[in-house]
Order: C-alpha cells, then structure tokens, then sequence
C-alpha cells in the first residue's frame, strides 16, 4: 500500500474517531479513562476492524520523510541517514500502540460494553471480516466518483453562473 494511500486511510480512520466522539457530546473527555472493559472489548474491535494496522506504516513514512529532508541538505549523507532511518523505525515501531489505544478509548467512550460485544460480533462474522478487506477499495472508489462528481457539478455550476451573470450583463 502506498504511503498516500496509508495516509489516506488514517485520515478517514481519524475521521472516524472524531465523528465518533461529536456524535455523542455527553462522552467522557480523552482525559478519563473509559471502563476497563469497554477498553479491553474496543481494543478487540479496533484489530478486528482493521483500524489497527492502518497506522503501522506511518512511523516508517515519517521516519523517510525525515531522512529525505536532511538528503536534500547534504546528500552525501545518505548511508549515515539510511542507518538512523532503519534504528529510528526499529525504535519508534511500537509507538503504533499509542494510536490503537487512542482509538479503543475512543469506541469505549462513545459506546456501551453491550455495545462494543455486538460491534465485535459484527466484525468477527463473515460479513464484517469481508467488510474489512474490501472497505479499502470501496473507499478508493467512493473517493474516485466523488471526485468525478464533483468536477462535473463544479463544470454546471460555472455554466450557469456564467448564464445568470451574462443574463445581468457581465460578460464571464
């Protein structure tokens, strides 16, 4: 999967967890910690819902971001970079953790341990798990039709903007 396509899906992933939480105003702050075993059945969710591996590749992505950065400066540093790269994405790789915890505090915040069972049920079953492998190219269809749709709106409305202004004597 392509580092865009990584930051794509973690956006909409963020997306999601934001969503989550203004749907629901009467929520617990971040700060509090949800029960333990809503965050022990969300935790589940999270990796059953594929949110969890979505982030995995952004430590190595920034991590090259970086190296790419100090390239530009002096790229006679190359094998020196590429050898901080490998020890700072060995190093920062369990981090990822962080972001996972996150989103189960935030699915155990907005949602009852009842709840989050059903949603782990769901995920667990053969329609979620075929929900999970395919989200990713329902989405990166959805985005190209979007897209489409857009470009297309944004041509009729130019036209009939230019119309109504022709139509009051401005010439566009």
């Amino acid at each position: 999967m392509s580092v865009l396509k990584v930051f794509a899906r973690a956006a909409r992933m963020t997306a999601v967890a934001v969503a989550l939480v203004s749907l629901n105003p009467g929520a617990p702050a971040l700060a509090q910690q949800p029960p333990a075993a809503n965050f022990a059945i969300a935790k589940e969710v999270v990796v059953a819902n594929g949110n969890s591996t979505v982030f995995g590749p952004l430590i190595p992505g920034v991590v090259e971001q970086a190296k790419l950065l100090f390239l530009q400066q002096n790229p006679a540093l190359q094998k020196d970079l590429n050898d901080v790269a490998a020890n700072l994405r060995t190093e920062l790789a369990p981090r990822v953790s962080e972001v996972t915890d996150e989103l189960a505090k935030l699915y155990a915040a907005n949602f009852s341990e009842q709840e989050l069972k059903t949603v782990l049920a769901f995920y667990q079953s053969p329609a979620g798990k075929k929900l999970v492998t395919i989200q990713p190219q329902v989405a990166e269809q959805s985005m190209r039709y979007a897209q489409d749709w857009a470009r297309k709106l944004s041509d009729e409305v130019v036209a009939k903007m230019r119309d109504e202004m022709k139509k009051k004597g401005h010439a566009l």
